[in-house]
């Protein structure tokens, strides 16, 4: 153990789980600097509640025995904590220094390594130019009220898997394929499933796809440095390590653009659920106002495309609702949704998020900030809703995820 008198445990990723006979939780680390686990039993599950870096082994002990009435020793409390440990689940010296270690080597790297290539989309640029072609050959004539290309100014799409999603990831970037030819700046902002607080997080690495590198604008990165500090927007700079959204648009951008190069600005975006559940606005938020008017100022500048890397609602069993979905829960689900991207393509970033407020985000509509975000960054351009899917999220069919495709002009 590093540091066994105060145990401290970390924000970690949790998931019920049945191991033999007995019922638990598996604990993981969600930044994946380890691949092991930890299964606590279920009688050993409120243990961790009292892990706040408060408690020393006595007063955890006689803390779990008052609140369960069940007998631990402290020998069994010692067990666990050591394989937390061992799983760098522990907010302890041993955990600071692995990341540390691993954040460096991420920012000596030559680029961002790929986490999606050969899992949701093929590795060999060959095979997954081919399936994304597949896409678009596949989609039907374009109708509907919808702006001339040349006017769009940005876009949502998707960061679902690509076999789930890609029908909508291509009408969406089918409808800005003729501007990216002239397109010097994307400004890609993606939901960060494990930050909280609203936290922007930057990096200057670059992001690789099967076809190579698209490099990120070091000096708007530097201007968003300069004026919110590194605390602020680089502490968690290894969530992009490991996080997906901004890669899988990333990919359908690259992909578009062929041997021509435009300049990234990658964020990462926490969740909303402190502005939901609070009283304080992300509008008053000191460091996104200060971002969104720094990246303001970015995009007069520069010929750019704003993109949001963001899905939808995550409803159903397999997201802890008691009631599977069928056909009736799935018609309320589109009618919440349509009502949401009505407020989206207005344009309306308050509105959107109220909307979101007022439900208590009770649809986890995880593509929120960046939406949200998206949307002040445009100052009230007009979107076009280009495309609508409700994905399996589950084998039985009774949950899902929704996601859309938008384009502002």
């Amino acid at each position: 153990m590093s540091e066994p008198l105060q145990p401290k445990l970390r924000p970690v990723s949790s998931m019920p789980l049945v191991y033999g006979r007995e019922r638990g939780l598996l604990l993981s680390d969600p930044l994946k600097l380890t691949d092991q686990a930890v299964f606590i039993p279920e009688t050993f599950v409120p243990i961790l509640s009292l892990m706040d870096g408060t408690r020393n082994l006595a007063a955890l002990r006689a803390g779990f025995e008052l609140r369960t009435g069940v007998p631990i020793s402290e020998s069994t409390i010692q067990q666990i904590l050591s394989e937390l440990d061992v799983a760098l689940l522990l907010d302890n010296e041993h955990f600071h220094q692995t990341l540390t270690l691993a954040l460096e080597q991420f920012r000596q790297a030559p680029y961002r390594p790929l986490i999606m290539a050969g899992k949701s989309y093929p590795a060999d640029p060959e095979q997954l130019r081919a399936k994304l072609q597949a896409y678009f050959d596949c989609l039907p004539p374009q109708a509907g009220d919808v702006p001339s290309p040349s006017e769009i100014k940005g876009l949502i799409c998707p960061h679902i898997d690509f076999d789930r999603g890609g029908s909508v990831y291509a009408r969406v970037w089918g409808r800005v394929a003729p501007i990216l030819e002239r397109v010097e700046l994307v400004v890609l902002l993606g939901t960060d499933h494990i930050a909280g607080g609203g936290r922007l997080t930057l990096t200057r690495q670059h992001y690789a796809t099967p076809w190579g590198v698209l490099p990120t604008a070091e000096d708007v990165v530097d201007q968003l440095v300069g004026a919110l500090g590194e605390e602020a927007v680089l502490r968690d700079e290894l969530h992009h390590r490991g996080e997906h959204s901004i890669e899988a648009a990333v990919v359908w951008l690259h992909y578009l653009l062929g041997d021509r190069r435009c300049e990234l600005v990658p964020i990462l975006c926490g969740s909303f659920q402190p502005f939901i559940a609070g009283g304080i606005q992300p509008h008053d938020d000191e460091n996104l106002s200060v971002a969104v008017d720094i990246l303001r100022q970015a995009i007069a500048s520069r010929s750019t495309l704003v993109v949001a890397a963001a899905d939808l609602a995550h409803v159903g069993p397999a997201f802890g609702d008691p009631v599977p979905l069928g056909l009736h829960e799935r018609g309320m689900l589109r009618a919440h949704d349509e009502q949401l991207m009505a407020s989206i393509c207005v344009g309306d970033a308050e509105a959107t998020f109220e909307q979101i407020r007022q439900e208590g985000d009770r649809r986890r509509v995880c593509g929120l900030p960046p939406i949200y975000l998206s949307l002040s960054l445009l100052g009230g351009t007009k979107g076009y809703p280009v495309g609508y899917m409700q994905c399996p999220a589950d084998n039985s069919g009774t949950s899902v995820v929704s996601i859309c495709g938008v384009v502002f002009a």
